[in-house]
């Protein structure tokens, strides 16, 4: 096993930002884990980005083509305003560019709105009571990298994935770098309803924090995903993330391929 940590202490400095060798236990298929691909993106914005960039509010990951191998991330900063910071970043193999991300940093402005509308979901076990995921429901990138315990039992009849992750590897990691990393774990939503050898690929994934500071207790994050579309090959899905406090910290879409 090698943790992420790890991957970016052995990445070689490349112009705006860093090349890595993916380790064979972070691909998910034939692809890096797209949690993997968004947290290198995120770290080499931060990078570019600078002491002074604000906390992260949002950002927009598109997984284009596989990544594998040796792989070079960059970023560049698109606008640099009063309060929000904009920057890009690439991940390119030999094939060219497998991943696109576009991220949004912000600081705290006044405002005269203050809400949280983010339930836990209904039926959670705790992190306490949660059991083990079973082998058979976790992925190798899974298995190789993260502990993992079942927050919602999986039914047929639902559409809804829940569980209790941390990594494995607990190197220290900025904790927005963490949360990326660690928040594209479970699968679909809707895989309760396939057969587990299905295989599928993420596509577009997009991310609102809703916390500019993430933490949590002892590493583990819930992480919820509810599918509501699926048609043709293509399915959607609502996420979310809260730590062990019950806090929300993330909530998001994604959009996935599915073959089978």
């Amino acid at each position: 096993m090698t943790g992420f940590a790890q991957v970016l202490a052995d990445g070689t400095p490349a112009p705006n930002g860093l090349t890595v060798d993916i380790p064979e236990t972070w691909l998910q298929g034939r692809t890096a884990y797209g949690g993997f691909s968004s947290a290198l993106a995120l770290a080499v914005a931060m990078q570019v980005g600078g002491e002074g960039l604000p906390p992260l509010r949002s950002a927009q990951l598109a997984m284009v083509a596989p990544l594998y191998g040796t792989v070079t991330a960059t970023a560049q900063v698109l606008r640099q305003g009063r309060n929000a910071t904009w920057i890009e970043t690439r991940i390119a193999g030999e094939n060219g560019t497998g991943f696109v991300g576009n991220f949004v940093f912000m600081g705290p402005v006044p405002s005269s709105l203050a809400f949280d509308d983010r339930p836990l979901p209904d039926g959670l076990v705790s992190l306490e009571h949660a059991q083990p995921l079973p082998l058979e429901y976790a992925a190798s990138f899974v298995r190789n990298n993260f502990e993992a315990r079942v927050a919602l039992p999986p039914e047929s009849s639902r559409r809804e994935v829940c569980w209790w992750v941390r990594l494995q590897d607990r190197a220290p990691l900025h904790p927005m770098v963490e949360l990326m990393l660690c928040a594209d774990a479970t699968p679909p939503g809707v895989m309760p309803q396939f057969d587990r050898t299905l295989q599928v690929s993420s596509m577009h994934w997009q991310v609102n924090l809703l916390s500019p500071a993430p933490m949590t207790r002892d590493g583990w994050w819930l992480l919820h995903a509810v599918g509501d579309y699926a048609r043709d090959g293509c399915s959607s899905q609502h996420m979310a993330v809260w730590n062990t406090q019950g806090e929300p910290l993330a909530t998001g879409t994604q959009s996935i391929a599915l073959f089978g």
